[in-house]
């Protein structure tokens, strides 16, 4: 493990808005003799506030805008060049909203992490705090994955769980699940940095072990 824990991971992440994730991050490498170094922080967003965080943390930050291209693979193709300038080992989704091309997701394959606040398979996509509430989920949480072809569909990395009190709101319930959010996303990246985690042909593994379906699970 010593080993491992000498050498430096370079991630670039990838969001659209606060960056609160990319904070957490951010926070995380200014402890505990941490190997993970953020390269740069790109966002499809000039104005984008996490931009900001990473301007006031030193890192190198570039924004291309997508509005600026002739689709969805022209714009994914001059991201995979901004991103390979880099030279990356793992690629960070902190509230990315841009749905990714095959050939961007095949590119990445194996070191390309996204979290989603849901605890998936349940509620791909939008509006999942709604909908965990009109389901009448006694539980809810978030989910690291690794990023496949399938929308929020690639193996399970780690998963946070917490319940649901019946005086939740959308609201109340999306603050506390990004509490959890800022533990565990920063968690599964040290696990890649150290060199403990892995996507394996039949799933995520860790320490050398396929994790099972639902990855590592952590209650509240």
């Amino acid at each position: 493990m010593q080993e491992r824990m000498s050498q430096t991971c370079d991630v670039v992440v990838l969001l659209s808005g606060t960056g609160s994730n990319l904070q957490a991050l951010i926070d995380s490498t200014r402890t505990g003799n941490s190997p993970v170094r953020i390269a740069a922080v790109i966002s499809n967003r000039a104005d984008a506030y996490g931009l900001q965080r990473a301007r006031d943390a030193g890192i190198d930050t570039r924004a291309l805008d997508h509005k600026a291209f002739e689709g969805r693979e022209a714009f994914d193709a001059a991201l995979i060049e901004l991103i390979d300038a880099f030279n990356p080992k793992l690629v960070v989704l902190a509230g990315f909203m841009r749905i990714l091309s095959a050939g961007f997701v095949r590119h990445y394959q194996g070191r390309l992490l996204n979290i989603h606040p849901s605890l998936l398979p349940k509620y791909k996509g939008l509006h999942t705090h709604e909908r965990a509430l009109e389901a009448g989920d006694t539980e809810h949480g978030c989910s690291v994955h690794f990023v496949t072809e399938e929308l929020d569909g690639g193996p399970l990395v780690v998963q946070a769980v917490i319940p649901v009190e019946l005086q939740d709101s959308p609201q109340s319930l999306a603050q506390r699940v990004h509490v959890q959010e800022h533990l565990i996303y920063p968690m599964a990246v040290r696990w890649f940095a150290e060199g403990r985690l892995a996507l394996g042909e039949q799933g995520a593994l860790l320490d050398g072990q396929l994790l099972a379906a639902s990855g590592h699970l952590i209650r509240n």
